[in-house]
């Protein structure tokens, strides 16, 4: 049987803001109606190569995008072209390097930030380019104009898969650092909307996942090997089978995962099993 799958990615929250700040996520996680696992990032934990690896199901070294500044379309088989391939259809609310990497590079902000095409492998996108950034202004999108993008999205569309990314947390524990007044907000607001989101799309028969690209160092630092860089939880609101509590999951078993929820068989080239059944 296949799903619908929305795939929520909180960029730069690690597991221990994720498990302490997320209130009403770890709220339905305490009720039952939810699961969450430890997840290890991909190395480099940066956003890039981990935005790949997880819709790729394959490495940084094999899929090619090894830090934030290479944009170019992979050449690997990910969730979108196989989705599509299936006759599934996709949609995103996300950073431009995800249409970069997935869609069509380089991104043309006059021809890629608004997208609603049936060729594409991302058949309807809502992206942003936090262009501009600065030190007094992260330029990234607020939660709730984002989430409701992504709303307007499935309500109009009724995409079989949909990403949702937010950069809010990575900009803020840059700025302020993981650990600080700034971050408690950010994810305090995020948590809200979320609070608001997902029952929303559970009523409208989706499965959700929630979880992070990496982590940060107190210093507000990733791309490295430590616990903080890499470790980010992996929250599941679906009927699927689940592994155990304490199974600690790899970060490139999500695209195969996703896959098969939405009834898709994996490309060749991803190695790694699902971990629902």
């Amino acid at each position: 049987m296949s799903r619908k799958v929305v795939l929520i990615i909180l960029d730069g929250m690690g597991w221990k803001t994720a498990r302490t700040l997320l209130g009403n996520v770890e709220g339905w996680v305490e009720k039952g109606d939810a699961s969450v696992w430890k997840m290890r990032a991909t190395l480099p934990s940066v956003s890039g190569p981990c935005y790949a690896s997880i819709h790729s199901g394959v490495t940084p070294q094999e899929h090619g995008i090894v830090d934030n500044y290479k944009e170019m379309k992979t050449d690997v088989a990910d969730i979108f072209s196989e989705a599509r391939k299936a006759g599934r259809t996709t949609a995103a609310a996300a950073h431009s390097l995800f249409s970069s990497y997935f869609q069509r590079a380089p991104f043309d902000i006059y021809r890629d930030l608004e997208v609603d095409d049936e060729s594409l492998p991302i058949q309807h996108g809502r992206f942003y380019t936090m262009r501009g950034e600065t030190k007094g202004n992260l330029a990234v999108p607020a939660e709730a104009d984002l989430f409701a993008q992504a709303a307007i999205m499935i309500d109009r569309h009724q995409p079989d898969y949909l990403l949702l990314h937010s950069c809010t947390v990575d900009s803020t524990g840059h700025r302020h650092g993981p650990d600080s007044a700034e971050m408690d907000h950010v994810v305090y607001v995020l948590d809200g909307v979320l609070g608001n989101a997902l029952p929303r799309w559970l009523d409208q028969g989706y499965e959700i996942m929630v979880t992070s690209d990496h982590g940060q160092s107190p210093r507000g630092h990733h791309g490295g090997t430590t616990d903080e860089m890499r470790e980010v939880a992996f929250y599941y609101f679906g009927d699927g089978k689940r592994p155990d509590a304490g199974v600690v999951l790899d970060q490139l078993q999500i695209a195969p995962t996703v896959l098969a929820r939405l009834g898709v068989p994996p490309a060749d080239s991803m190695r790694h099993p699902s971990f629902l059944t």
